[in-house]
């Protein structure tokens, strides 16, 4: 167990954090080689096989480990809600998936990395409630590192290119 805060984190935790870690890596760098080298041209289909899956394998841990509760939908307005954000995630996804033909990793990881930032100025655009001001000072060098890491690497990118040709 490792002590944060004093606060008992448990090694299941710390285990499902890194299996997380590295599975999302893993992912990342399987799409890229599948649509940039392998040359698999279909970025959809390899969304819908990838939400089917995460579907799939949520249900089994949920139900057979309960590790959390199942939950029943409870209403119309719910289903919707919940069918808008799958949506929304899918298309963030396909999107995603369809840039690492064009762009490299680090440089769709490091725009990825930006998603507290814009979360948290449009969050206030569309709610006009504000967050405390340690949040934003908090993200600042974060976008500060995104700019400094994206610069670079869009820089080698087209370096590469250059010398490609």
């Amino acid at each position: 167990m490792m002590m944060m805060n004093n606060t008992i984190i448990p090694w299941s935790t710390i285990g499902v954090v890194i299996a997380w870690y590295t599975s999302n890596i893993g992912v990342l760098l399987l799409n890229k080689y599948l649509l940039s080298n392998y040359g698999f041209r279909f970025p959809v289909f390899l969304t819908t096989c990838h939400m089917l899956v995460c579907s799939l394998f949520s249900y089994v841990i949920v139900s057979v480990t309960e590790a959390v509760p199942l939950q029943r939908v409870r209403s119309r307005s719910q289903f919707w809600r919940i069918v808008a954000l799958g949506v929304v995630f899918c298309f963030s996804v396909v999107c995603g998936n369809v840039s690492l033909r064009y762009i490299p990793v680090s440089f769709n990881q490091a725009i990825g990395a930006t998603t507290p930032f814009f979360t948290a100025v449009f969050a206030y655009l569309m709610t006009l409630r504000r967050e405390g001001w340690l949040t934003y000072v908090t993200l600042l060098p974060v976008v500060a590192g995104v700019i400094i890491a994206s610069g670079v690497s869009l820089l080698s990118y087209l370096f590469e290119l250059k010398n490609y040709r």
